[in-house]
Formats: structure tokens, sequence, C-alpha cells
């Protein structure tokens, strides 16, 4: 008995789901038809008409109906069309509101080629949509680059990211198969160097990773993509990338502001002297006449004990630019590592020279930067200790007292 009653409620229950599925096909197709009669009607209600497959396309139900995409794609194209020729005629135009249109074509064009070129329940696939669609997105893509560089310029960095995101998307996706912008499109790298810029302008490391590859194939911007690279695994905290990624920058261009002084920072504060004098030396061998070059090796020698080859490097330094302090303060603390060597009995005069000229380096280091005393106070409290220059000690004797 209970089993007939379950048989009646469905057979009951059945012929109402049948006819509410029937009303939905029927709206949906009035939907259709209506959006077809905007697109066509002479005042071109572009907008409402992309308004009534929104509306249909807040049902999940509707997600895998091409029409529906079809008629979109067509309602956005026509506000494209009309605002380009607003601009054109230079009539006023959101030229934001205009890129964005672009834009959203492509995103509802690729839906839609997926939709097309999905096979039929006997594995057959017959498009109906992409030869057209491609033809036409394929004239519009060139916007889509020159969006991303207008929300460059206006410093619109998600947008940016989007615009040129979409732009090397469009080189993977099988609307454009035919086109083969991967091997054709020559624009290709520098709109990956572009969203990776914009990446590392918004903080965002798989933002700024996600194009490398075909960025760093832009010539023009290599040494800049690196650095954004680098800053990337920084903020990811992969060291072994990071690392990676600065000496493969400083080998494309030693010269570059970035590279250098982390690497060498790299380098030293793991204790890696040895690697990174050698550092130093192909610097050197790139501009022999660079401060911070010669200043590097003046440094990395001091922490070898090779004092009098950092002199002469800090020296170099000094005759480059006299107003760069480190130098000085290599000079100064060379030597009087170099005095504490000898025996103040046995060569007194050397012993004493050599403090002299700690003195002379270090107090210029002191005029130059005044607020370094946790630097140069303790070194020159040394130097006067061992000179037996009462008053100059005294005041440093003060001065580290106070700073307790």
């Amino acid at each position: 008995m209970k089993h007939i009653i379950i048989t009646l409620l469905l057979l009951a229950v059945m012929p109402c789901l049948t006819f509410a599925q029937k009303t939905k096909v029927s709206n949906i197709r009035k939907e259709l038809s209506q959006a077809r009669t905007y697109i066509k009607s002479r005042y071109k209600k572009y907008t409402q008409a992309e308004q009534l497959m929104n509306n249909l396309l807040k049902d999940s139900a509707n997600h895998d109906n091409k029409d529906i995409y079809q008629v979109l794609l067509e309602a956005v194209k026509g506000q494209y069309d009309q605002a380009n020729e607003r601009m054109y005629l230079k009539q006023n135009q959101d030229t934001t509101a205009f890129f964005k249109l672009a834009r959203r074509m492509f995103t509802i064009g690729f839906t839609l080629d997926s939709l097309d070129m999905r096979p039929d329940k006997k594995g057959r696939v017959n498009p109906q949509y992409r030869q057209r669609y491609a033809t036409m997105l394929s004239h519009y893509r060139p916007n889509i680059f020159n969006g991303g560089s207008y929300f460059i310029r206006k410093g619109k960095w998600q947008e940016a990211f989007d615009f040129m995101d979409t732009y090397i998307d469009c080189a993977r996706q099988p609307i454009f198969h035919e086109y083969n912008y991967i091997n054709k499109d020559q624009r290709l790298p520098e709109a990956a160097y572009w969203a990776t810029y914009s990446g590392y302008k918004l903080n965002a490391p798989q933002k700024t990773l996600q194009h490398k590859e075909l960025a760093l194939k832009d010539s023009v911007h290599i040494s800049f993509s690196l650095q954004f690279l680098a800053e990337a695994y920084r903020w990811q905290h992969d060291s072994t990338s990071y690392v990676a990624t600065l000496e493969q920058g400083f080998n494309a261009d030693p010269t570059f502001a970035y590279f250098f002084p982390r690497l060498m920072d790299c380098l030293t504060n793991s204790r890696q002297y040895e690697k990174a004098l050698k550092l130093a030396d192909k610097a050197l061998e790139a501009c022999d006449t660079c401060q911070l070059f010669l200043f590097a090796k003046s440094s990395v020698l001091l922490r070898l004990e090779q004092w009098e080859e950092s002199v002469r490097y800090s020296r170099m330094a000094m005759a480059q630019n006299d107003s760069l302090p480190e130098p000085y303060f290599n000079a100064g603390l060379a030597y009087v590592n170099m005095a504490d060597k000898l025996s103040p009995t046995e060569d007194k005069k050397k012993y004493t020279d050599y403090y002299q000229r700690a003195r002379t380096y270090m107090e210029y280091y002191r005029l130059l930067m005044p607020k370094e005393e946790e630097k140069w106070a303790p070194v020159l409290y040394r130097i006067y200790l061992n000179l037996n220059l009462g008053k100059q000690f005294d005041e440093i004797d003060r001065l580290l007292k106070r700073k307790k």
C-alpha cells in the first residue's frame, strides 16, 4: 500500500515538474528574443539587452546556455562600438568604461567558445560561433594592450594587470589557435613585463611571478623584470630563488644598481667572503672606477684580514668620490687592526704610525657621519687610548658612558 501511495505521488508531481521546466525554457526564449529585439532596434538598446542576459545568468542552471552568452557578447560589443564612435568624434566618453567594455567582450567570448566547442552526446563538435568571433575579437585585441597601458599610466595596478593578463591569455585560448600569437605576436614579452611590473606594484608575489618566463624575453626591460622577480621571491621567503635571481640579474647587467649590493649582502651575511671577493672582482671587470664596487672589495678584504689591500681599495674609492664616508671608516679600521698585530715595544714607530693614520681616516669619517656614533666612537676610543691623547680620550669616554 505504501509503495502505491509513493507511485501515485510521483505521477502527480511529474506533470508539475514538466510544466515548470517548459515554463522556464519558454521564459529564457522570451528573454533572448527580447534582448535580440533591443539589439536590432532603431535605438540600439544594448544596455537593456545586457541586463536581461545578466539576469538569466544569475541562475546557475543557465551557465551552460551558449545562446545567452552569444547575445550578451553582441550587447557588450554594441556598447563598445558606440563608445568607440564617441571617442572618435571627440564626444564625452569615459575612457575607463570604454576599455572595460573591451575586456568584457573577451571574457564573454572565451566562455562562449568553450561552450561552443563542447561535443554533443555522440561526441561530435560542431562550432557555430568560433570563426565569427575569433575574427571579431582579434580585431579588437590591440585595445586590450592599450587598455593595460592606460591603467599603468593612471597607476591602477590591478586593472593594468588584468588587462595585460587577458592580452597574454589570448595566446593560450583555443579560439585564437589559428592566429598563433605565441610565435607571431612580438608584443607578448612586453605585455608580460607590464603584468610583472603591475604585480610588483601590488606587492602581490604570485601576480609578479605569473608571467616570468615570457617577461624575461623582453630584452629591453630584462633587468627590471629580474629585480621585480627577486623581490617577489623575497616576499615569499624563498631565499634560494631570491639569490639565484640576483645572480642572474648581476650576470646580465653587472652595473644595474639593484643586484650587486643585495647579492654582496647575502654572501657576506652568510660569511661566504671568498665568493664575495670574486663577485667584487667580477663587478670591477665591468666598471673598474665604480666607487660602490671599490668600496665593496675593500669591505670584503677587511673581513678577510687583508688590511693593506683593503686600504688600497678604500683609497681608490676615495679618489672617485672623496665625500663617500664608508671607505674612510674601512681604512681607519684596517689601520687599527694592523697596529693591533704589532708589539708597541718592539716596533713602536710603526705601531704609532698606523694609529695616526687610523686617526686621520676615522676622524674624517666622524666629520662626515656625526650621527653614526656607535660605529666611530669605539674605534676612536681605542685610537686615542693607544696614542695617549688624554683630552680626546676623555671626550669619547664621556660619550660612550652617556650611551650606556
